[in-house]
């Protein structure tokens, strides 16, 4: 396998991605969505960590009614941040997209959040549903915007700054599986003794740059990063162009935070509210059982590649590091 032309999300066809943040003093914080293709997408969930902050998880269930979600909101704010999604689905009911009722349509929303109140010094600076509409403005099927922007705008990452990552990949029978992360965990997503980015370890030749940020600051960072109870979260959509049932997207969901699981360490602590959403949309054929493995096995793959690219692509903030603010 390879990854896609843009190594990221909108490498599945059909998915736009776009992020929202919010600006002024004490304001870091923001959203990020993903749009299914028009008519929706089927989903699935897999929640892990013991904090978790969600909307509309139940329904994704494969014994529930509703097959097909139309946008995943992804957001700051802790709990107060899930009512950017009520933004997402006013656009989504303007433009006509949702589960068909009687005279109207519900467009069918799920979400989650990460904490990150107070971040820029602000705790009441947090997401409404004016930044999920933002958002959904904002989306696109280009290139996926990673680092410090959208729903990872205030990530923090055992103890360096965290954000939005994203990568792919293509199987050898033509199937794409791509993931996006918002890392914003309890855990350390780098090797605390040799100064490893975790995640790096499952990427292509040259697809992460070379550098490596001493170990020591790492783990007196680490040491450093307090985290009390429901204080972190890393988010995963992972998604792919197969056509997979519920019970299959829920499978795939699974997978990624097996992916989690080979790039941040701890991870569904506690501390952690981690949530994984699963879209497939259906465009490429059933996979048999030999391309369903490969196509679980990639999506653990891609899910650890994407929180290594969010790691290496935020920015250093003036109270706390990046990771690439400590490469010499």
């Amino acid at each position: 396998m390879h990854a896609g032309a843009g190594n990221g999300l909108t490498d599945v066809t059909g998915l736009r991605v776009g992020h929202a943040a919010l600006t002024g003093p004490g304001a870091r914080s923001g959203t990020t969505v993903v749009l299914a293709p028009p008519g929706g997408a089927v989903a699935g969930v897999d929640v892990r960590g013991a904090a978790p902050g969600t909307r509309e998880t139940d329904l994704l269930a494969p014994t529930a009614t509703v097959q097909r979600v139309h946008a995943i909101t992804l957001s700051g704010g802790s709990a107060y941040g899930l009512d950017a999604a009520s933004g997402v689905m006013a656009r989504l009911e303007r433009d006509g997209e949702g589960f068909p009722v009687p005279g109207a349509v519900v467009p069918i929303v799920p979400a989650a959040v990460v904490f990150d109140l107070g971040r820029g010094g602000d705790p009441a600076a947090r997401p409404t549903a004016a930044t999920g509409a933002a958002a959904y403005d904002a989306a696109h099927a280009g290139p996926v915007e990673q680092g410090s922007v959208g729903a990872g705008t205030g990530a923090v990452a055992g103890g360096l700054r965290g954000g939005i990552g994203s990568a792919s990949a293509v199987l050898d029978t033509g199937e794409t599986v791509a993931a996006l992360v918002v890392l914003n965990s309890a855990g350390s997503a780098t090797d605390l003794t040799s100064g490893e980015v975790l995640g790096a370890r499952y990427g292509a030749p040259g697809e992460f740059g070379a550098g490596t940020a001493p170990p020591a600051r790492l783990a007196e960072l680490y040491a450093r990063h307090h985290n009390p109870l429901g204080t972190a979260t890393t988010l995963v959509v992972v998604a792919t162009d197969a056509a997979l049932d519920k019970a299959g997207c829920t499978r795939l969901a699974t997978m990624a935070h097996d992916g989690l699981a080979r790039s941040v360490h701890p991870v569904h602590t506690i501390r952690d509210g981690d949530c994984a959403f699963a879209l497939a949309t259906g465009t490429a054929p059933v996979p048999d059982a030999a391309g369903t493995f490969a196509l679980q096995a990639a999506a653990a793959d891609v899910t650890a590649r994407a929180v290594a690219h969010a790691l290496l692509a935020a920015d250093a903030a003036p109270d706390r590091p990046s990771y690439r603010s400590l490469i010499g």
